[in-house]
């Protein structure tokens, strides 16, 4: 947005372009250990870990690393669920200039092959159940350092190439200094979701990663007290958003990282509960199950601040419900892999459009275009291709020149999400391009539909996609979850929607299921529903 109104919102203390420091990203964890050394960093299940041993950790896994001959640039995979380790490991790879290859432990192998081959990552850790996984793709991929974690006694019948423990134990406790480039050396492959197409790697830069854990204080600073807040650390630390969102920028602030290895609403309400964290980094799943819990107003979820919500769009009838229960307020922002991920965010210190991502960060600029050849900016309130600059955005994708040509043009970021931008600046992300259903020629953004679903009292969750139709060219299916002990018929749904919802707009279709697929972050899968339809 060339005008960039919405950055006469800011106040002074605000300041509208950040300075990213010029150092690479594992020195946020020295500065806070010299800082506040006996300041708790992760509470792992009633374990308390101080920056001091977390510090000391990540050095001594350096330094195992390197009597591995691991050097700069060398790609260093994890694949793990939200753990002590995963800390240690992460800023111990950093501290050896290693790039980290964040995977995702819920893979096939299929897809893990893919990623460790593209990568050519030869060291990973790995959870001790995964294992054999990593084991059986080996003889395909460059892996050459397997390093176990078990969170608790295992009775697996095999003998790993060592634990976690003990390859810490190998380091000599010296590290060799490594110089690093923090515009240009790459600190995280960070491989997308897949939910577009196949997984590519976005290149995150050590100042990528850095400038978006400031952009992030600074937005929110006015809420934030360094070396006091407790981050509900649930959503997972391989996905872009908890890496910076929770692990990065508690360590950046000396917070204390509430971790839990997935999300399970009694243990989660429990948690809450008992270490009555400050700041909740989460996404419209879990608060979907959080606000239809019958009990969980009585779990004390009042201590928590600042509630922001990413990676998939909210339902406004879910925010306006859970607001009403939990008493906290629902910032909802926008964000994607090649940006770190976030970029705009509702300001918690002007007016939050319920329904908008908010505005931008700091040192961000937006801008929606034609989605044409995205050249020409459109008006204010049309329709078209959000695109994005700023100091989070990716260097490019991973050995792959050509897809970076097609996103990044001339410093700007195509996002393929629809979007407009309103006369204050507050961007409204509509849908995916690809997600875009025309059904008789006419253009239907599935979120224009999933929002009047949810405000149906039975609906728990929905996603609406295209399906092919040879009179229509698509026809709109809605793919439902009702709430437990709610009924709705096929034709109750449709009734609804033709009572909130132009004619050409309602679904023609409509399914209902125990679940839809997701990512294990929550984000719901249409393009697996799209191809499942398309096959039939």
């Amino acid at each position: 947005m060339n005008e960039k109104k919405w950055l006469s919102m800011y106040p002074d203390s605000i300041p509208k372009e950040i300075k990213v420091p010029e150092f690479p990203m594992q020195q946020i964890l020295k500065n806070t250990f010299q800082s506040y050394p006996n300041n708790t960093a992760i509470t792992f299940y009633g374990r308390k870990i101080s920056y001091q041993e977390l510090y000391f950790a990540s050095q001594a896994f350096a330094s195992a690393l390197q009597q591995k001959s691991v050097q700069k640039g060398d790609r260093v995979a994890i694949m793990l669920p939200n753990c002590p380790q995963y800390v240690i490991a992460y800023y111990g790879s950093l501290t050896t200039g290693a790039i980290i290859t964040q995977i995702n432990p819920m893979l096939v192998e299929r897809e893990l092959q893919h990623i460790l081959q593209d990568s050519g990552a030869e060291t990973i850790v790995v959870l001790d159940g995964l294992y054999p996984k990593v084991k059986s793709v080996q003889k395909n991929v460059n892996v050459k350092n397997i390093i176990v974690v078990s969170l608790q006694p295992s009775d697996a019948d095999f003998q790993p190439d060592i634990s976690f423990d003990q390859f810490i134990k190998t380091g000599d406790g010296n590290i060799t200094p490594v110089t690093i480039d923090p515009g240009n050396d790459i600190a995280v492959l960070q491989y997308t979701g897949g939910t577009t197409g196949r997984s590519k790697g976005a290149m995150l830069t050590h100042s990528n990663i850095l400038a978006n854990v400031v952009q992030s204080y600074e937005f929110f600073k006015h809420e934030l007290k360094i070396g006091c807040e407790r981050t509900l650390t649930v959503i997972p630390l391989f996905h872009v958003f908890g890496m910076t969102s929770a692990m990065n920028l508690s360590v950046y602030i000396a917070g204390d990282s509430i971790m839990l290895p997935r999300f399970e609403i009694e243990e989660v309400l429990v948690t809450i509960k008992r270490e009555q964290p400050t700041i909740f980094p989460g996404v419209p799943t879990m608060y979907v199950a959080l606000t239809n819990h019958p009990k969980a107003e009585e779990y004390g979820m009042g201590s928590i601040r600042v509630c922001n919500s990413g990676s998939a769009p909210m339902p406004m009838e879910l925010l306006r419900e859970f607001e009403r229960k939990s008493g906290a307020k629902i910032m909802e922002g926008y964000g994607l892999s090649e940006a770190s991920p976030t970029t705009h965010c509702n300001p918690i210190f002007a007016e939050r459009k319920p329904g908008s991502v908010g505005i931008g960060f700091p040192s961000t600029d937006y801008k929606v275009v034609d989605l044409g050849d995205g050249t020409k900016e459109v008006a204010t309130g049309e329709m078209g291709e959000l695109i994005i600059k700023g100091p989070q955005v990716m260097k490019g994708y991973w050995n792959m020149p050509e897809e970076t040509a097609v996103f990044l043009k001339d410093g700007w970021l195509y996002t393929g999400d629809i979007a407009k931008v309103d006369e204050g600046g507050y961007l409204y992300i509509v849908d995916r391009k690809k997600d875009l259903i025309i059904a008789s020629g006419y253009n239907i953004y599935p979120r224009d539909v999933e929002e009047v679903l949810y405000e149906h009292p039975a609906v728990q969750e929905a996603v609406v996609i295209g399906v092919p139709d040879t009179y229509r060219g698509e026809s709109v299916k809605a793919v439902l979850v009702l709430k437990s002990n709610q009924k709705a018929s096929e034709q109750e749904i449709i009734d609804y929607c033709r009572e909130n919802l132009s004619a050409y707009k309602v679904p023609q279709l409509v399914e209902f299921r125990e679940e839809l697929p997701k990512t294990n972050v929550g984000k719901i899968l249409r393009r697996a529903l799209r191809e499942e339809f398309s096959k039939k």
